[in-house]
């Protein structure tokens, strides 16, 4: 008797692993912000949830619009995603064909060689420096015939370097321009560097540049899952293409539209979140760790081989945190109290 079996190459695929959450422990592994939507958020998705029995908007086309003013590029440039993750793997149906190349760095995040299988291409891993930085050198040495798609991630995640201007855009006039460069700013908002350029900027002349950015980070919508595409518009047009009809639902859109409202609100609250950021870090390089610059709500910890040993220590103190065997841990901002209680771990396994 025949049976229908998936795709054979399945097994092979790597599996994305969340954060973990634990009953009654501090969760700093999913790079969440602290605290819930923003009040003024709160209200409209209330407001909104009489309406849940109709269909949103397939085409976020509100959104869209609003997008398009507060970033001074056409709407027919714009594209909404279920979560910026949903977009790259879009990116990658919309482009590539079976068998073609994608590249990104690695570490980088880790749903690149996944949303690359998943759609029948390649996926071709660099490895980051030895400052942890995405090595757009190796990159650019990478590309074959076969490259159609580069992510490139800035910052990047889950070591938080970032690019600054003149190195992208060196990078930009040597890739060849029938390759889409695709830079993934889900933490644009946490950029204190004025050298880390915004994205924007490239996809104004330059046809091979895509920007994602996500409502799932500073703007603490992370479980209603929506993100976007600032793109070339034949680009943009793919991209709804291969959309999902609907998977960007309705309170996703109208707690976005609210978060641009109290924009203000919310870079005092990433303000907040910088604040801390180089708190926990300067207090790690005092307790002896090797923590690379970051400009993300994030601090990579490069351990290594005691990756596992150190998120194992910090999970019997009730405090998750991240760790990618044998690389590091990935440890999230949280309040100025968690973070205390992760230093005071920190230091003891330091010790």
């Amino acid at each position: 008797m025949s049976t229908v079996s998936p795709r054979a190459d399945l097994e092979s695929l790597p599996k994305y692993v969340p954060g973990r959450t634990i009953q009654g422990a501090i969760k700093l592994a999913s790079n969440e912000v602290p605290g819930g939507a923003l009040p003024s958020v709160a209200k409209a998705l209330a407001e909104a949830a009489t309406g849940i029995n109709r269909y949103p908007d397939t085409g976020s086309q509100a959104l869209r619009d609003r997008l398009a003013g507060e970033l001074a590029v056409p709407v027919e440039r714009i594209a909404v995603g279920c979560g910026s993750v949903s977009l790259c793997q879009q990116l990658v149906q919309a482009v590539c064909e079976p068998g073609d190349e994608v590249i990104f760095g690695w570490r980088s995040f880790e749903a690149y060689p996944i949303v690359t299988q998943v759609a029948n291409a390649v996926g071709v891993r660099v490895p980051v420096t030895s400052g942890h930085a995405l090595d757009l050198d190796a990159m650019l040495a990478a590309i074959t015939p076969r490259t159609r798609l580069m992510f490139v991630c800035n910052p990047n995640n889950p070591t938080g370097t970032a690019l600054r201007r003149a190195e992208l855009e060196r990078f930009l006039d040597a890739v060849p321009e029938r390759v889409l460069v695709v830079l993934d700013e889900a933490y644009r908002e946490f950029v204190t560097d004025a050298d880390v350029p915004d994205g924007i900027e490239f996809t104004r002349n330059r046809d091979n540049v895509t920007v994602l950015r996500t409502f799932s980070k500073a703007y603490g919508l992370a479980g209603l899952r929506i993100g976007y595409a600032v793109a070339p518009e034949p680009i943009a047009d793919a991209l709804r293409q291969v959309y999902v009809a609907f998977s960007v639902n309705m309170l996703a859109q109208v707690a976005a539209l609210a978060s641009l409202d109290a924009a203000d609100e919310l870079m005092a609250r990433c303000r907040d979140i910088i604040g801390e950021r180089d708190r926990v870090h300067a207090a790690l390089l005092e307790a002896g760790y090797e923590v690379p610059e970051t400009q993300a709500n994030f601090v990579w910890l490069p351990l290594g081989e005691r990756a596992t040993a150190f998120a194992e220590h910090l999970l019997d103190r009730k405090l998750v945190v991240r760790p990618f065997a044998g690389d590091g841990v990935r440890v999230t901002i949280g309040t100025p109290e968690e973070n205390d209680l992760f230093l005071d771990a920190a230091r003891e396994f330091a010790r």
